[in-house]
């Protein structure tokens, strides 16, 4: 085999930029065997040139001058690994207009502004690689830009933040509280100093955005996707809920009804203990993915991490070099402005099964007032719960299942259960997904 030598540049060495140093040293023998690629990583970029990493770099090959990588023409292909949406939007259109490919994990900037650079890509008759940005190192962004191309994309359901499945997988099995859970993953590296992002769903919605655009070939944005997090999360719920077979996952979800509108949605929701994305448990990550001619397809691995998310990015190394990342990013619908747009369905519209608790008085007639409200609502009960033990100020939780119902119908009833006499506080309201099974 014909061996051709790539050389790269990289921008941001911190974790996943030290995994991608180790993989190029380490799997450069297992690379050039598989494909004919020698990858040699010429130019490293960062602005700490002098704090110890878990992987030492040859001599001379690390500055802070991003101009050193701009200014060498031998270098076609560059990695954009600083994060952000704002210093690494700047570096990625420079990296552009100087004639490089980018290679990026940075699914914020993707999802916030990356029409903006899949312009500026496509002007510059360069091309942008993300397989990084989306879980870490399941190759689910090849998967719906390339393997399942044939098919029409129904839906898919997955769970895309480590630390909220680590939070919720714990609190499920442990009965641990949410608070002392996410200390916990902090102290393990599963969580960052500032989860924020990572618990209000927030990180799960910007990956939704970037593969929805993908699963149903057309451009997204943020304001597209409705938004849960799972910080106000109960473990009362996930224990009750439990008792009733099913398990509390953050999922992300995305959609298509019959008359073609998508529905995009992250929040906490419950799920059967049978399906797969149930036993999805810690840091990792799924996608369940449903097309009209390959059926139901299952992809699963970790979400993040220094190597898995490295093997990634090296992954996009090799699919630039070898030509076939250039032919995909140019006809890919949501790089253009001209890429085919859908309509959204809004979340009122959404039907859904239901979870709802209340903590109600301890007194006749509870269920009776309870349903009527439901009822006038055409909301169907499927199931109910109550135990013994008392809560607060003589309350008792009861809890009940829906069957299938429209979003703005359970909205209005909560209001109307939340003024009933017999409740104290608000009602606890979380949605049960039914993911569809693959019958044939």
């Amino acid at each position: 085999m014909e061996q051709k030598i790539v050389k790269v540049g990289l921008v941001g060495y911190g974790i996943v930029g030290t995994g991608v140093a180790r993989i190029l040293s380490e799997n450069a023998d297992e690379i050039t065997a598989r494909t004919g690629l020698m990858i040699e990583l010429a130019c490293v970029v960062d602005k700490d040139t002098t704090s110890p990493r878990e992987f030492d770099l040859p001599e001379g090959l690390l500055t802070d001058d991003l101009n050193v990588l701009l200014d060498d023409d031998s270098i076609d292909i560059a990695l954009e690994l600083v994060g952000g949406t704002t210093v690494a939007k700047d570096i990625q259109s420079k990296l552009l207009r100087s004639g490089k490919d980018v290679v990026t994990a940075n699914k914020a900037l993707l999802a916030e502004r990356g029409l903006e650079l899949f312009a500026e890509a496509l002007d510059a008759n360069r091309c942008i690689a993300f397989e990084a940005s989306c879980c870490g190192g399941i190759p689910i962004v090849s998967a719906f830009r390339t393997g399942l191309a044939a098919n029409k994309i129904n839906g898919f359901y997955g769970i895309f933040n480590g630390t909220c499945n680590y939070i919720l997988s714990n609190m499920t099995y442990n009965g641990s509280q949410f608070a002392e859970v996410l200390k916990e993953a902090q102290a393990k590296g599963f969580a960052e100093a500032d989860p924020t992002l990572d618990v209000n769903g927030g990180d799960t919605a910007h990956k939704l955005v970037i593969l929805g655009g993908l699963a149903f070939n057309c451009t997204l944005s943020m304001d597209d996707v409705y938004i849960e997090g799972i910080e106000n999360v109960d473990i009362v719920d996930i224990r009750s809920a439990l008792e009733m077979g099913y398990i509390l996952k953050l999922l992300a979800i995305g959609e298509k009804d019959a008359g073609g509108r998508i529905s995009l949605r992250v929040h906490p929701a419950f799920v059967s203990e049978d399906n797969p994305l149930a036993r999805v448990d810690g840091p990792f990550n799924a996608v369940s993915v449903f097309g009209n001619a390959v059926g139901n397809a299952v992809f699963y691995g970790r979400g993040a991490g220094m190597m898995a998310t490295a093997s990634a990015v090296v992954a996009d190394i090799i699919e630039i070099a070898l030509g076939n990342s250039r032919r995909v990013f140019e006809t890919m619908a949501m790089a253009t402005e001209t890429g085919r747009t859908v309509q959204i369905k809004p979340i009122d519209e959404v039907d859904s099964r239901f979870y709802v608790r209340i903590m109600a008085n301890d007194q006749a007639g509870v269920f009776a007032k309870y349903g009527q409200v439901l009822g006038r609502h055409d909301i169907s009960i499927s199931g109910a719960m109550q135990h013994e033990w008392a809560g607060p100020d003589n309350t008792v939780p009861v809890v009940i299942t829906t069957h299938p119902t429209r979003q703005k119908n359970m909205t209005a009833a909560l209001k109307e259960i939340e003024q009933l006499d017999i409740v104290s506080g608000q009602p606890i309201c979380i949605r049960i997904i039914d993911i569809p099974e693959d019958t044939e």
